[in-house]
């Protein structure tokens, strides 16, 4: 039984157990300690020295957020001393960071400039000293690192490790020469960078940011000569709403329909249509392959920052992937085949945008196996949701004032099976629901797959489909992900059927999902269970949710591809690995 121990913050008795860190005693106490290299989900580093408070009897203040408290003890959080020596701190940090506010991806949302407010900081002290002096790289099609805005808190180097497993970033050099970058400062194009975006989405001063594509898609929507069309990602209606102060977990499909129309698209379609499309596809190959007993277990391949991840690090279980391609990804040559044929477009003439919770999805469509015969890309633009807030705020639209529309046909019809593509177990899910009735000819009694739902780093169980059994494993966070493939490669377990989502909690906690509030972090349970709760609830409350029963699916296999897997399915849909193997690797 864990120890309880007493302790008196600010004058504030309180019982915590052994272990509990002052600054998570004062959480609990609603006492808020400034921080900066702080994450709730990451080691405690205490690299910053701003959360730094007083012990009686001691010295010295210590760092709270990774010391441990002691019973007895009596902390002071506000002294003059303190608030001085965080001052300090946070005038030194300034004077080595650039003065572009107003211009920075992060202002209004950047959290050394809500601690310099809350320091009372209105000019910079040290103005006149030597600045350092960084090149930004650029070399991603989806990350930005600007080194010159890095505050050395370390978040992105232990987000990278021990929450992707990844490893690209760490310290370099020593003391003021110190950078944050890749092995041998290469380019992150040149690295083991997956393209998840996490060291973006945790990352407290822009220093690493998303490629910004909101200019070339808002330049698109200017050009009369231009057929634009969007795709929004079924993660997507769960979160864009919190950029316009929804409630976290407020679904908003139908305002975010209307505000994308506003802006001038075309057509406004939605990537669940593809998720079904999806669905009819690798559940054909994946009882294809169990009914052979061939290249098993099945792995999804929807998440691209779990395939980079693959490539470098795993390409001997590429032939285990499934080779359809993601949603996104099948809906563009969609858009330019199909409903360019039915619209009387020239493809060339179409530009795709597509809104993704995902900065690796720019990577995605920038990879050559996602381009037509002919040259041009199928998706000619990726925004994260942070993006497509940031582009509706600029033509002046906000969502709280808007009537609800409908996504466009034909290609905007879409089950319930496709909403849950968006967190952790719902690929899995969705596809079970065809599957059991595909293998037994019969509908499935219960279209609730609670074994595979929740938001734990790996899920495993057996799915009994009328006597076949299947056994199934899902896990989110490439870290997760490292482990159960190796358990795997040493065969100490054994699956038919295995989801893969680079980022926590799937898609819903994706790197280009809105910056949480101030009391909230990326990676918070209460946040991702919002989120995931909104997607589950619109799933529940659709007549259709099941895939294969959608009827704008049936009509394109019907029209166009004939079936699944079939040769045409196979050319437009399904796609190829191979393994990389980057610079120093």
């Amino acid at each position: 039984m864990t120890k309880e121990l007493n302790i008196t913050i600010d004058g504030m008795e309180i019982k915590v157990p052994e272990g509990t860190t002052i600054m998570q005693a004062a959480d609990q106490l609603n006492i808020h300690i400034p921080r900066l290299c702080y994450h709730p989900h990451l080691s405690k580093v205490g690299a910053c020295r701003v959360c730094l408070v007083e012990i009686e009897g001691m010295k010295k203040p210590v760092t709270s957020c990774n010391y441990a408290v002691a019973d007895g003890m009596k902390i002071k959080t506000q002294t003059a001393k303190l608030r001085q020596l965080r001052r300090n701190i946070v005038e030194l940090i300034l004077n080595n960071h650039p003065e572009e506010c107003q211009v920075c991806a992060r202002n209004t949302n950047c959290e050394l400039q809500t601690l310099a407010y809350e320091c009372g900081i209105r000019e910079r002290k040290f103005q006149y000293s030597d600045r350092k002096h960084a090149n930004q790289d650029a070399s991603s099609p989806a990350i930005i690192r600007n080194p010159e805005k890095c505050i050395s808190c370390g978040r992105c180097i232990r987000i990278c490790s021990e929450v992707e497993g990844v490893c690209n970033l760490s310290f370099l050099h020593r003391g003021t020469d110190m950078i944050v970058s890749p092995a041998h400062e290469a380019p992150m194009k040149e690295s083991v960078c997956v393209h998840c975006g996490q060291c973006a989405a945790v990352c407290p001063t822009a220093a690493i940011v998303e490629n910004d594509s909101t200019q070339l898609v808002i330049d698109a929507l200017m050009d009369p000569k231009k057929h634009v069309v969007i795709q929004t990602a079924p993660a997507i209606r769960a979160t864009i709403g919190e950029g316009f102060g929804f409630p976290i977990g407020t679904y908003v499909t139908g305002k975010m329909v209307t505000a994308l129309k506003k802006c001038g698209f075309d057509k406004v379609f939605d990537t669940n249509f593809s998720a079904d499309l999806t669905i009819m596809e690798e559940a054909t190959e994946f009882l294809t392959r169990f009914t052979k007993g061939e290249n098993l277990p099945l792995i999804t391949s929807c998440s691209p920052g779990w395939i980079n991840f693959l490539e470098k690090f795993f390409p001997e279980m590429i032939p285990n992937v499934s080779t359809c391609k993601s949603p996104m990804s099948m809906l563009s040559p969609v858009l330019k085949t199909y409903y360019a044929e039915k619209a009387g477009i020239d493809p060339k003439d179409m530009f795709v945008v597509a809104i993704m919770p995902c900065t690796a999805k720019k990577y995605e469509a920038q990879r050559p196996e996602h381009r037509a015969e002919e040259g041009y890309p199928y998706t000619d633009a990726v925004l994260t949701t942070r993006e497509a807030i940031q582009m509706i705020k600029s033509f002046g639209i906000d969502m709280k004032d808007l009537e609800d529309s409908e996504f466009d046909s034909p290609l905007g019809e879409s089950s319930g099976a496709a909403d849950i593509f968006g967190v952790s177990g719902g690929v899995m899910e969705a596809a079970l629901r065809t599957a059991y009735e595909k293998v037994t000819g019969e509908e499935c009694p219960n279209l609730n797959f609670e074994q595979v739902r929740g938001l734990q780093g790996t899920k495993e169980c057996t799915i009994d489909i009328k006597g076949t059994l299947v056994k199934v494993a899902i896990t989110n966070g490439l870290i997760n992900a490292k482990t159960l493939l190796k358990k795997l490669q040493n065969k100490e377990v054994d699956y038919h059927f295995i989801e893969i989502m680079a980022c926590p909690g799937g898609c819903i906690g994706g790197g280009g999902q809105p910056y949480p509030p101030k009391n909230m972090a990326i990676m918070d349970e209460e946040l991702l269970k919002k989120r995931a709760k909104a997607l589950y609830t619109i799933d529940s409350e659709k007549k259709l949710r099941k895939s294969h029963e959608n009827p704008s699916i049936i009509k394109i296999y019907e029209e166009f591809f004939g079936e699944p897997n079939s040769e045409k399915a196979h050319h437009l849909l399904h796609t190829h690995y191979s393994a990389q193997y980057p610079h120093g690797v």
